[in-house]
């Protein structure tokens, strides 16, 4: 999509003047970690969806330990299929592989998916949570905090943008092999299509991933990354008030670190703590989910009912969208498979033990 009735040039000059909005977001180096841009990176956030991305981590630890593999089938079961929309609406016992499971969870971000993989890499969603802390903690996300593997919200779920950061960069450094499931352009099931929520994939140049998030507590998040001539930069935007808001302000920022040197730029690991209001979770819910809230985002709508973008940045994809399979496992019934070894038939499950803390950041 592209500004609709706006020159590039023009919204180039508006938007390069438009003072950023008192919401966390920042830009990052992936190699070298210079910031270029940042703001309250160390509020505590609801992270919504982007929780999914320490879910997609835990579960490439999996792989990696040799406890999962990509083709290792996971079950839905009656707690998973008990989540609240977004969701598959599989039922319980039809199964999945891991890679369409991750496919559906990080284009569709499926809840109930989401808890699927939970509990077929850590055998229960209780014990998956443990497991997402621990690796939270060991790659030094310091102030987050996760209560389920889907973002739903709750007491005790909080993030900041700085260690999201830290979360989008170590996935791209330690995963790189896993790249393509953040820059999927959609999926189909065969019976239907299910195109990404993130509008910089095959829209903006060099975007290749991350991930978006929204429930009326957080707002409309993002986290975006984007590689162009070797160099790679991750942004963070929490709490915009449309689609739209959230993809222009990650276009901005990943443009401006894309074309910019990085000389005098201060180090990720550099920026002590600041902002006084750091110990409490934001709650923007009376700005975002207000009526007059949603009849703003209403009136940002063309005509089609697209989300209307301003950023020069951010273009139509003028072809049919290239789209990845997922979908059940051929055969998949009310009855889960059984595997070797396994007679209650819950998936693989081994208690493989999380590794010692290495501080990363």
């Amino acid at each position: 999509m592209k500004a609709l009735g706006v020159t590039a040039a023009t919204c180039a000059t508006l938007l390069a003047a438009l003072p950023a909005a008192a919401n966390p977001r920042l830009v990052v180096d992936v190699n070298s970690l210079k910031v270029y841009e940042h703001q309250d990176i160390f509020q505590k956030w609801y992270p919504a969806s982007l929780t999914k991305l320490m879910t997609a981590y835990t579960a490439f630890r999996a792989i990696k330990s040799g406890q999962l593999t990509l083709e290792s089938p996971v079950i839905m079961t009656k707690n998973a299929a008990a989540e609240p929309p977004s969701k598959m609406f599989y039922k319980p016992g039809q199964a999945m592989t891991l890679d369409s499971a991750l496919k559906m969870m990080l284009v569709k971000s499926a809840n109930d998916v989401a808890v699927a993989i939970a509990e077929t890499v850590a055998g229960s969603e209780p014990a998956f949570i443990e497991r997402m802390n621990a690796e939270a903690r060991r790659i030094g996300m310091t102030s987050s905090n996760f209560i389920n593997p889907n973002g739903l919200p709750g007491p005790g779920q909080y993030t900041t943008a700085r260690d999201l950061a830290v979360l989008a960069i170590t996935l791209k450094r330690e995963f790189p092999q896993y790249a393509s499931y953040f820059s999927l352009e959609g999926f189909t099931t065969g019976k239907k299509d299910y195109p990404n929520y993130n509008m910089l994939i095959g829209r903006f140049e060099g975007a290749d991933g991350m991930k978006t998030g929204f429930i009326c507590a957080s707002g409309f998040n993002q986290v975006s990354s984007a590689t162009r001539e070797g160099r790679s930069v991750v942004s963070v935007v929490l709490g915009e008030d449309s689609l739209g808001a959230r993809a222009d302000e990650s276009a901005r920022l990943l443009q401006m670190a894309l074309t910019t040197n990085g000389n005098g730029k201060p180090s990720l690991v550099q920026i002590p703590a600041y902002g006084e209001t750091r110990d409490m979770v934001a709650d923007v819910s009376k700005q975002i989910c207000s009526k007059a809230a949603a009849k703003v985002r209403s009136e940002g709508r063309d005509e089609a009912g697209r989300q209307k973008l301003l950023s020069p940045y951010i273009h139509e994809i003028n072809r049919p969208l290239k789209l990845a399979f997922a979908g059940l496992i051929a055969g998949s019934g009310e009855k889960a498979p059984k595997l070797a070894g396994d007679p209650a038939g819950q998936g693989d499950v081994a208690n493989v033990p999380i590794p010692v803390p290495r501080p990363t950041f």
